[in-house]
């Protein structure tokens, strides 16, 4: 299966919405994604996985160097996420204490942007 993104700003966050699967294959288009936004000036950034089919570690790696490289500017990264089976691999892998986790875009984006 493929993978789209597409990018929108709300509130001073930027929201990315995956859809697809996020895999060995596809992760480097959302890791380009990801750093060019962070590059770009971007500190507050929302990972809508709503629409995510599957997710691996190559996956789960994206995401978490994006927090690492978003904290060394003060920025910070939330996950929006309503699957049961992608809960569980972030519960699993104790992420689900690392991440902000949100089950709606729209709480994710009410959280106000720090630093």
């Amino acid at each position: 299966m493929e993978l789209s993104l597409t990018t929108r700003e709300i509130a001073g966050h930027e929201v990315v919405h995956v859809r697809g699967e996020v895999d060995v294959y596809t992760s480097s288009v959302l890791r380009e994604r990801l750093i060019e936004l962070i590059d770009g000036g971007a500190r507050s950034v929302v990972v809508d996985l709503t629409q995510v089919d599957f997710l691996d570690s190559s996956g789960l790696g994206v995401l978490v160097g994006a927090l690492k490289r978003l904290r060394t500017t003060e920025g910070d990264l939330s996950l929006v996420i309503t699957s049961d089976k992608l809960l569980k691999i972030f519960k699993i892998t104790a992420l689900d204490r690392v991440f902000a986790l949100h089950d709606t875009v729209e709480a994710a984006t009410r959280v106000p942007r720090t630093g």
